[in-house]
């Protein structure tokens, strides 16, 4: 019987608690002092991870298009308040679950939680950007020495939670990459399209840091019966998004 996934906030497994990050079932743990597991979260979150997310603005193309995200301010608070509004009240909190599951060996679990992830998407962009990084994400695993989960589809958001547990990464740091990775793909995508120039893309980067510190303990902190947003104007953007008529992003 598969052991019942931790809720965020529970006290960490005890490998962790020690200092050593707990590892799922059947992965092999790095030697105590290995670089190994910081090398495979940098590896995780580096943009030449070949999953395509620079596709990808995730309705910051409409809201440039349409006046919301128009400057350096506008952009910065527009990434800001999607990541302090949806990602840290549900991505990320499921992502805790999924890892929490990974860890367990709830396979079951998972598979619940990658499919409860796919299902909250506010559009069909969004629900199709999920899955074809997660199917990409899935095809390089095995480079990083790592089975994909047995989930059809897979979000992005799953797989990336299951690779950091089945590598011994513990859940706060291995989030942080994940929310680092995504506030970086937005920036990036603003650069492009506002357009701004690389120092205003760094100043917006450095002021996202305290952003990414507290979604990652807004995550944490939120029980089950607390996920879930209420974004609306990103749910407009995105649908207005798939019909707009110039476009770089595919969301």
């Amino acid at each position: 019987m598969s052991a019942a996934p931790a809720a965020p906030g529970a006290p960490l497994p005890a490998a962790e608690a020690a200092g050593a990050p707990a590892v799922a079932p059947g992965a092999a743990a790095a030697p105590s002092g290995s670089l190994r597991p910081l090398l495979g979260l940098l590896h995780l979150a580096s943009p030449a991870l070949p999953v395509g997310a620079f596709a990808y603005s995730q309705a910051l193309e409409a809201a440039v298009e349409h006046g919301i995200a128009a400057g350096e301010p506008q952009a910065l608070a527009w990434i800001r308040d999607h990541l302090r509004l949806v990602v840290a009240r549900v991505e990320a909190p499921l992502w805790l679950r999924l890892h929490a599951a990974a860890l367990a060996g709830d396979d079951a679990g998972f598979a619940e939680l990658n499919a409860r992830f796919i299902a909250l998407r506010e559009t069909a962009e969004l629900r199709a950007e999920a899955v074809q990084t997660g199917a990409s994400l899935a095809r390089a695993l095995p480079a990083l020495g790592v089975a994909a989960p047995a989930c059809d589809p897979l979000a992005f958001c799953a797989g990336f939670a299951w690779t950091c547990a089945r590598l011994g990464l513990p859940a706060r740091e291995g989030l942080a990459a994940y929310l680092w990775a995504w506030a970086e793909n937005q920036v990036l995508a603003a650069v492009k399209l506002v357009p701004l120039g690389q120092m205003a893309g760094q100043r917006m980067l450095v002021a996202l840091h305290p952003e990414v510190e507290a979604a990652v303990a807004t995550a944490a902190a939120l029980g089950d019966d607390d996920l879930g947003s209420a974004a609306l104007g990103l749910a407009i953007e995105s649908a207005r998004h798939e019909s707009q008529y110039s476009r770089l992003f595919r969301s």
